[in-house]
Protein backbone atom coordinates (compact mmCIF):
# COMPACT_ATOMS: atom_id res chain seq x y z
CA UNK A 1 0.00 0.00 0.00
CA UNK A 2 1.17 3.65 -1.23
CA UNK A 3 2.24 6.13 1.16
CA UNK A 4 0.43 8.91 2.07
CA UNK A 5 1.76 12.56 1.53
CA UNK A 6 1.61 15.10 4.13
CA UNK A 7 -0.73 17.00 2.00
CA UNK A 8 -2.84 13.68 2.06
CA UNK A 9 -2.39 12.96 5.69
CA UNK A 10 -3.46 16.59 6.48
CA UNK A 11 -6.45 16.46 4.25
CA UNK A 12 -7.66 12.83 5.08
CA UNK A 13 -7.45 14.29 8.94
CA UNK A 14 -10.47 16.59 8.04
CA UNK A 15 -12.87 13.95 7.81
CA UNK A 16 -14.14 12.12 10.53
CA UNK A 17 -14.12 8.21 9.81
CA UNK A 18 -17.55 6.73 10.09
CA UNK A 19 -19.40 9.87 9.79
CA UNK A 20 -21.98 10.58 7.51
CA UNK A 21 -22.14 14.10 6.08
CA UNK A 22 -24.98 15.93 4.62
CA UNK A 23 -24.74 17.19 0.97
CA UNK A 24 -24.34 20.28 1.96
CA UNK A 25 -21.49 20.12 4.79
CA UNK A 26 -19.89 17.77 2.27
CA UNK A 27 -19.85 20.33 -0.47
CA UNK A 28 -18.69 23.03 1.88
CA UNK A 29 -15.84 20.28 2.68
CA UNK A 30 -14.29 18.91 -0.68
CA UNK A 31 -12.92 22.27 -0.82
CA UNK A 32 -11.04 22.31 2.41
CA UNK A 33 -9.44 18.64 1.97
CA UNK A 34 -8.07 19.63 -1.86
CA UNK A 35 -4.67 20.34 -1.51
CA UNK A 36 -3.53 20.21 -5.39
CA UNK A 37 -1.84 23.21 -7.38
CA UNK A 38 -4.28 22.60 -9.58
CA UNK A 39 -7.73 23.07 -10.10
CA UNK A 40 -9.13 19.56 -9.00
CA UNK A 41 -12.74 17.95 -10.82
CA UNK A 42 -15.44 17.17 -7.73
CA UNK A 43 -17.02 13.76 -8.81
CA UNK A 44 -20.11 11.79 -7.42
CA UNK A 45 -20.16 8.42 -7.02
CA UNK A 46 -23.46 6.80 -6.27
CA UNK A 47 -24.22 3.19 -5.69
CA UNK A 48 -27.77 2.09 -6.46
CA UNK A 49 -29.27 -1.31 -5.18
CA UNK A 50 -29.83 -2.79 -8.97
CA UNK A 51 -28.52 -5.30 -10.99
CA UNK A 52 -27.01 -3.97 -14.08
CA UNK A 53 -27.05 -7.22 -15.53
CA UNK A 54 -30.61 -7.26 -15.92
CA UNK A 55 -32.25 -4.75 -18.96
CA UNK A 56 -34.99 -3.77 -16.58
CA UNK A 57 -32.76 -2.35 -13.38
CA UNK A 58 -30.40 -0.87 -16.28
CA UNK A 59 -30.01 2.79 -15.19
CA UNK A 60 -29.00 5.46 -17.71
CA UNK A 61 -29.41 9.13 -18.30
CA UNK A 62 -28.70 12.82 -18.75
CA UNK A 63 -28.81 15.72 -16.71
CA UNK A 64 -28.18 19.81 -16.90
CA UNK A 65 -25.90 20.63 -14.30
CA UNK A 66 -27.46 24.03 -13.20
CA UNK A 67 -23.38 25.61 -13.23
CA UNK A 68 -21.89 23.18 -15.58
CA UNK A 69 -18.95 20.71 -14.92
CA UNK A 70 -15.97 23.60 -15.25
CA UNK A 71 -14.88 21.98 -18.21
CA UNK A 72 -14.23 23.15 -21.72
CA UNK A 73 -16.32 20.21 -23.28
CA UNK A 74 -14.57 19.27 -26.82
CA UNK A 75 -17.66 19.10 -29.00
CA UNK A 76 -17.72 17.11 -32.61
CA UNK A 77 -20.69 17.49 -34.73
CA UNK A 78 -20.49 14.92 -37.33
CA UNK A 79 -23.62 16.71 -39.99
CA UNK A 80 -24.18 16.55 -43.44
CA UNK A 81 -22.87 20.26 -45.30
CA UNK A 82 -26.56 21.99 -44.56
CA UNK A 83 -26.24 21.61 -40.93
CA UNK A 84 -22.63 22.66 -40.46
CA UNK A 85 -23.44 26.43 -40.09
CA UNK A 86 -25.80 26.18 -37.32
CA UNK A 87 -23.19 23.40 -35.28
CA UNK A 88 -20.31 25.90 -35.89
CA UNK A 89 -22.35 28.86 -34.38
CA UNK A 90 -24.10 26.95 -31.74
CA UNK A 91 -19.99 26.40 -30.60
CA UNK A 92 -18.88 23.09 -31.76
CA UNK A 93 -15.06 22.71 -31.61
CA UNK A 94 -14.97 20.31 -34.72
CA UNK A 95 -17.63 20.17 -37.50
CA UNK A 96 -17.60 17.92 -41.06
CA UNK A 97 -18.80 14.38 -41.74
CA UNK A 98 -16.30 12.16 -43.82
CA UNK A 99 -12.86 14.10 -43.05
CA UNK A 100 -13.73 13.36 -38.84
CA UNK A 101 -14.88 9.71 -40.13
CA UNK A 102 -11.81 9.26 -41.34
CA UNK A 103 -9.52 10.48 -38.90
CA UNK A 104 -11.98 8.45 -36.23
CA UNK A 105 -10.92 5.54 -38.29
CA UNK A 106 -7.25 6.63 -38.31
CA UNK A 107 -6.82 6.61 -34.07
CA UNK A 108 -8.01 10.37 -33.73
CA UNK A 109 -10.52 10.85 -30.11
CA UNK A 110 -9.59 14.15 -29.41
CA UNK A 111 -13.24 14.71 -28.53
CA UNK A 112 -15.69 14.46 -25.18
CA UNK A 113 -18.38 14.03 -26.83
CA UNK A 114 -20.12 13.08 -30.69
CA UNK A 115 -23.02 14.86 -31.88
CA UNK A 116 -24.47 13.66 -34.99
CA UNK A 117 -28.05 13.28 -37.30
CA UNK A 118 -30.03 10.21 -37.03
CA UNK A 119 -28.93 9.80 -41.45
CA UNK A 120 -25.46 9.55 -40.54
CA UNK A 121 -25.62 6.82 -37.27
CA UNK A 122 -25.13 4.38 -40.20
CA UNK A 123 -21.90 5.68 -41.30
CA UNK A 124 -20.74 5.48 -37.43
CA UNK A 125 -21.60 1.98 -37.02
CA UNK A 126 -18.45 0.21 -38.45
CA UNK A 127 -16.56 2.57 -35.69
CA UNK A 128 -18.14 1.37 -32.85
CA UNK A 129 -15.03 -0.48 -32.04
CA UNK A 130 -13.53 2.45 -31.39
CA UNK A 131 -15.82 4.76 -29.97
CA UNK A 132 -18.08 2.54 -27.58
CA UNK A 133 -15.32 1.49 -25.12
CA UNK A 134 -14.36 5.55 -24.92
CA UNK A 135 -18.03 6.53 -24.40
CA UNK A 136 -18.34 8.28 -27.36
CA UNK A 137 -21.01 6.66 -29.51
CA UNK A 138 -23.77 9.19 -29.81
CA UNK A 139 -27.50 7.57 -28.87
CA UNK A 140 -30.75 9.26 -29.45
CA UNK A 141 -31.62 8.05 -25.67
CA UNK A 142 -28.98 11.22 -24.44
CA UNK A 143 -29.67 13.80 -27.35
CA UNK A 144 -26.60 13.20 -28.99
CA UNK A 145 -28.39 11.89 -31.95
CA UNK A 146 -31.05 14.03 -33.01
CA UNK A 147 -31.81 16.81 -35.96
CA UNK A 148 -31.65 19.93 -33.65
CA UNK A 149 -28.06 19.79 -33.84
CA UNK A 150 -27.47 23.46 -32.71
CA UNK A 151 -29.83 22.96 -29.42
CA UNK A 152 -28.07 19.63 -28.54
CA UNK A 153 -24.39 21.20 -28.68
CA UNK A 154 -25.30 24.47 -26.98
CA UNK A 155 -26.81 22.02 -24.14
CA UNK A 156 -23.78 20.38 -23.57
CA UNK A 157 -21.39 22.89 -23.72
CA UNK A 158 -23.98 24.46 -20.97
CA UNK A 159 -23.23 21.45 -18.53
CA UNK A 160 -25.47 18.72 -19.77
CA UNK A 161 -23.88 15.54 -19.31
CA UNK A 162 -24.74 11.66 -19.72
CA UNK A 163 -24.08 8.94 -17.12
CA UNK A 164 -24.47 5.14 -16.49
CA UNK A 165 -24.76 2.53 -14.17
CA UNK A 166 -21.70 0.22 -13.62
CA UNK A 167 -21.51 -3.50 -13.77
CA UNK A 168 -20.99 -3.15 -9.78
CA UNK A 169 -23.78 -0.98 -9.83
CA UNK A 170 -22.23 2.50 -9.65
CA UNK A 171 -22.94 5.84 -11.42
CA UNK A 172 -19.77 8.13 -11.56
CA UNK A 173 -19.98 11.50 -12.80
CA UNK A 174 -17.82 14.74 -12.88
CA UNK A 175 -19.73 17.65 -11.44
CA UNK A 176 -17.64 20.90 -11.09
CA UNK A 177 -14.42 22.24 -9.90
CA UNK A 178 -13.20 22.84 -6.39
CA UNK A 179 -12.90 26.63 -7.23
CA UNK A 180 -16.41 26.33 -7.99
CA UNK A 181 -18.17 27.97 -4.33
CA UNK A 182 -19.68 25.18 -2.21
CA UNK A 183 -23.35 26.23 -2.62
CA UNK A 184 -22.61 25.65 -6.48
CA UNK A 185 -21.09 21.67 -5.73
CA UNK A 186 -24.24 21.25 -3.81
CA UNK A 187 -26.76 22.17 -6.28
CA UNK A 188 -24.96 19.98 -8.93
CA UNK A 189 -24.67 17.19 -6.63
CA UNK A 190 -28.06 17.77 -6.04
CA UNK A 191 -29.31 17.86 -9.36
CA UNK A 192 -28.16 14.45 -10.54
CA UNK A 193 -29.15 12.52 -7.23
CA UNK A 194 -32.37 13.67 -7.55
CA UNK A 195 -32.13 12.60 -11.65
CA UNK A 196 -31.58 9.34 -10.59
CA UNK A 197 -34.33 8.74 -7.76
CA UNK A 198 -36.56 10.09 -10.72
CA UNK A 199 -34.68 7.14 -12.83
CA UNK A 200 -35.52 4.16 -10.13
CA UNK A 201 -35.88 0.78 -11.98
CA UNK A 202 -39.46 -0.54 -10.87
CA UNK A 203 -38.10 -4.29 -10.65
CA UNK A 204 -35.16 -2.40 -8.25
CA UNK A 205 -36.00 -3.91 -4.95
CA UNK A 206 -35.01 -3.04 -0.99
CA UNK A 207 -32.81 0.39 -0.66
CA UNK A 208 -32.05 2.08 -3.84
CA UNK A 209 -29.88 4.43 -3.36
CA UNK A 210 -27.16 1.89 -1.14
CA UNK A 211 -24.27 4.85 -0.76
CA UNK A 212 -22.92 8.35 -1.65
CA UNK A 213 -18.86 9.53 -1.93
CA UNK A 214 -17.91 12.88 -2.85
CA UNK A 215 -14.23 13.46 -4.08
CA UNK A 216 -11.80 15.18 -5.92
CA UNK A 217 -9.11 14.21 -8.00
CA UNK A 218 -6.46 14.26 -5.47
CA UNK A 219 -8.76 13.82 -2.12
CA UNK A 220 -10.06 11.03 -0.27
CA UNK A 221 -13.52 10.55 -1.07
CA UNK A 222 -16.61 12.07 1.87
CA UNK A 223 -19.54 9.52 2.42
CA UNK A 224 -22.69 10.96 2.49
CA UNK A 225 -25.91 10.38 4.47
CA UNK A 226 -28.04 9.36 1.68
CA UNK A 227 -31.22 10.50 3.81
CA UNK A 228 -29.25 13.83 3.84
CA UNK A 229 -29.23 15.03 0.20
Amino acid sequence: MAKLTKKQKEAASKIEKNKLYSLKDASALIKSVASAKFDESVDIAVKLGVDPRKANQMVRGVVTLPHGTGKDVRVLALVTPDKEAEAKAAGADHVGLDDYLQKIKDGWTDIDVIITMPAVMGKLGPLGRVLGPRGLMPNPKTGTVTMDVAKAVQEVKAGKIDFKVDKTGIVHAGIGKVSFEADKIYDNAHEIIQTLIKLKPTAAKGTYIKSIHLSSTMSPAIALDPKAV
